[in-house]
């Protein structure tokens, strides 16, 4: 029976021990050798001083040991946390001590980089090096490759429950420090099952993995690969056609992005538009609206492929999804509730929204988290008792309010309308930045936009944008004011456009909007 995440490794072992189960580059490793080396390194874990329940960050770029170190924690008995590997020092040492991290798994450079604040975490015990050098560090440092390939014991006596905390994710917080958000072995394995029905994920895929796994949706990836003895395919990239080149190499199936990266796949001198993709058998859309003038050009460039819209929060993974089969009727919905997922639609007074009504999304179901790590009082205004849930039935259960407001419409299918914290007040009208983004998109002059509110002595908030230009295209602010205008109410059209050659991305690739305002002082 599978109930700790790291049993998924061992069924899919005992399935396929000869299957390439991990590749990276020129690395490939068989499921016998991914878990032969996942012991090992839990051994050592372990001698190192381990225990059930102590946290082990993760600050590294993907590759092999990565995966190796996430599995080995879960075996060890100990509680994962996957640290991007953009962060910069204060960022890392933020996170180390705000989980009292005990063991930190990392490459000699980037132990060299984060030598110094380090220092100053008290928890933090001994840290493993992946690489030959070893940083200057007053803490003890072993070697991953010695202790990964060592002659180890292939039985551990095995610790913990399904409940137990697994795995700790940092996400953006609104004041601008990451929060930690807690998962059990019961979540992560909850929502690898769930994934896998609906995207129909079996042993035969070969899984690309450009997402981060400090982003759910790319643990989600590594996860279900592993769940289902899939294959994971490995990469780090800077131009769209190195995606395109490994989707052809590897022979790859299965692919997760985010809107910015499909942006970027059908650009005009993408190299996607030239070739055929016969194994590529779904994609996957999260972490944001995809411009329909994108959907568009996805669905031209891949039509044997089927696409998936998925809408999601790491507070509760995913939510729902929309059946590649409704693209056409409802391109800009964000689908139904994911399969053992119930979706609710509230309003401000706490009663069932109407269709077509706004209300909050609340999402009840096996994969809401545990809350943040030390924040009780924020876990408390998140995480909540059912809404409708009659009083004599009372079993603990918490429901997870998005802060996400949407509506649905007379079938089910839900809409997504804006964030209650990013909702733009102007003249009296509250305005939602995606319908005012979907507007810039659709000129299809654009590779990236962001709306944000700022001050205005007037209105209350003006609404700016700024935007990037797709490669080769000509394009001015009085032009695209011009072009909104026809297409969305006056008060909704952007009072201000700002042209850049990029915008700030969060470490998971999603438009850091907090940056955006901080840079506006708002």
């Amino acid at each position: 029976m599978d109930f700790l995440i790291h049993h998924m490794l061992r069924t899919s072992t005992c399935r396929f021990p000869e299957k390439e189960a991990l590749v990276h580059g020129d690395k490939r490793l068989t499921y016998r050798e991914v878990r032969g080396r996942v012991t090992n390194l839990a051994q050592g874990l372990r001698e190192g001083g381990v225990a059930r329940g102590d946290r082990v960050g993760i600050y590294l770029e993907a590759s092999v040991p990565q995966v190796l170190s996430i599995f080995a924690v879960s075996q060890a008995g100990g509680v994962f946390v996957p640290i991007n590997s953009l962060l910069f020092p204060d960022q890392v040492a933020y996170i180390a001590r705000d989980c009292r991290m005990k063991a930190l798994v990392t490459t000699s450079a980037k132990l060299q980089s984060i030598a110094e604040v380090i220092q100053e975490i008290p928890s933090l015990e001994f840290v493993i090096v992946v690489g030959d050098k070893r940083a200057d560090v007053s803490l003890p440092a072993l070697s991953f490759a010695e202790l990964s390939e060592r002659a180890a014991p292939q039985a551990m006596p095995e610790v913990g429950i399904e409940k137990d905390l697994a795995a700790i994710m940092y996400t953006s917080g609104s004041t601008g420090k990451p929060k930690g958000v807690m998962l059990s072995h019961e979540q992560v394995m909850a929502g690898s099952s769930i994934v896998s029905t609906y995207l129909g994920i079996t042993d035969a895929e070969r899984i690309l993995a450009v997402l981060p796994f400090s982003f759910d949706a790319g643990l989600n990836q590594l996860m279900t690969a592993f769940q289902q003895g899939a294959t994971l395919v490995l990469m780090t990239f800077t131009f769209a056609r190195e995606i395109v080149q490994m989707l052809l190499k590897e022979r790859v199936t299965g692919l997760a992005g985010v809107p910015t990266l499909w942006s970027l796949l059908v650009q005009p001198n993408s190299t996607m538009k030239k070739h055929d993709f016969p194994d590529l058998r779904y994609i996957t859309n999260t972490g944001g609206r995809m411009p329909q003038t994108v959907l568009a050009e996805l669905r031209e460039t891949l039509p044997s492929t089927k696409i998936f819209l998925m809408y999601g929060l790491t507070e509760a993974f995913r939510s729902t999804y929309l059946p590649p089969e409704e693209l056409d009727r409802r391109p800009t919905s964000m689908g139904k509730a994911i399969p053992n997922t119930e979706i609710l639609v509230v309003n401000d007074k706490g009663e069932p929204c109407k269709p077509g009504e706004v209300g909050e999304l609340v999402h009840r179901g096996p994969t809401v988290s545990m809350g943040y790590w030390g924040q009780p009082e924020l876990t408390a205004r998140v995480l909540r008792p059912h809404p409708f849930s009659p009083p004599e039935v009372d079993n603990g259960e918490k429901v997870c309010y998005s802060g996400d407001l949407v509506q649905m419409d007379d079938d089910g299918f839900l809409y997504f309308v804006g964030r209650r914290d990013n909702m733009i007040k102007s003249s009296g009208f509250r305005v939602s930045p995606s319908e005012v983004e979907e507007a810039l998109f659709q000129s299809g002059k654009l590779r990236e936009a962001a709306v944000i509110g700022i001050p205005d002595e007037a209105l209350g908030q003006a609404i700016k944008a700024f935007v990037v230009p797709r490669d080769g295209e000509a394009v001015d602010a009085d032009g695209l004011i011009e072009f909104c205008s026809e297409r969305i109410p006056r008060y909704m059209v952007p009072k201000v456009i700002e042209f850049s050659d990029g915008l700030p991305k969060t470490p998971s690739g999603k438009v850091d909007y907090p940056a955006l305002r901080r840079r506006e002082g708002v």
